[in-house]
């Protein structure tokens, strides 16, 4: 049955439109952007392969443009489709950081951390640069490391602390594996990093480590 025949508050768009986009299934989602089937196939059916076979939505949108081309279902078209939507997403959370939006809990920096550094391949660790009044001045991907780990440098971070003229800084790694579980690793950086900055009278406020979906807070655990 095409979807054309389907309910019309069953269909994918009238459904986004009149329940809001939670409502829509990952398979739901990418047939809006196919908006056409295949032979015997509603735009549904097509999402619903191309998410197995990419491994879910995660996995199709970590896939190089090429690779997402190559998917049965998935031309050129329909590829730049989604890559632009995915860029548009990230824009939208990347104003957050513009100077003068104010962190005062771990959740918008949770969010926007996550936006950043979930889908690289390898550690990054980042640090946010805050005012007195914990709003953003400045962003920063600053180490990069294998899968193991990265080399972190406090006096790198120093550094930069003191060219932003920052009042405190919020930082940040996350973990390829995608489990979010902090390290004693990650506990003995950021306490070098907290002594490196006590020299300055800078104060971390938090260290987010970002998982595959999940994160954690030291300043939840009342590490730092």
């Amino acid at each position: 049955m095409a979807i054309s025949d389907w309910p019309k508050q069953e269909r994918p768009r009238e459904k986004l439109l009149g329940r809001g986009a939670g409502a829509l299934s990952d398979a739901e989602l990418l047939a809006i952007f196919l908006r056409t089937g295949s032979r015997g196939r509603t735009a549904v059916d097509v999402g619903r392969d191309i998410l197995d076979r990419s491994g879910g939505l995660r996995g199709l949108l970590d896939l190089t443009p090429k690779r997402m081309a190559r998917l049965p279902g998935m031309a050129d078209s329909r590829c730049a489709q989604v890559l632009a939507a995915l860029e548009m997403g990230r824009r939208y959370l990347a104003t957050e950081l513009e100077r003068g939006f104010s962190l005062d809990n771990p959740e918008p920096a949770a969010r926007l951390l996550t936006a950043e550094l979930r889908g690289e391949p390898c550690e990054v660790f980042a640090v946010l640069f805050l005012d007195n009044k914990h709003r953003v001045i400045g962003f920063e991907k600053m180490f990069y490391g294998t899968v193991d780990g990265a080399a972190v440098y406090p006096r790198e971070v120093v550094r930069r602390a003191l060219e932003y003229n920052a009042a405190s800084v919020i930082v940040a790694h996350n973990h390829p594996s995608g489990v979010a579980e902090p390290s004693q690793a990650d506990r003995d950086v950021t306490e070098r990093l907290r002594r490196a900055l006590d020299l300055i009278d800078v104060r971390i406020l938090d260290h987010l480590v970002i998982g595959d979906g999940h994160w954690e807070s030291f300043s939840r655990r009342g590490w730092v």
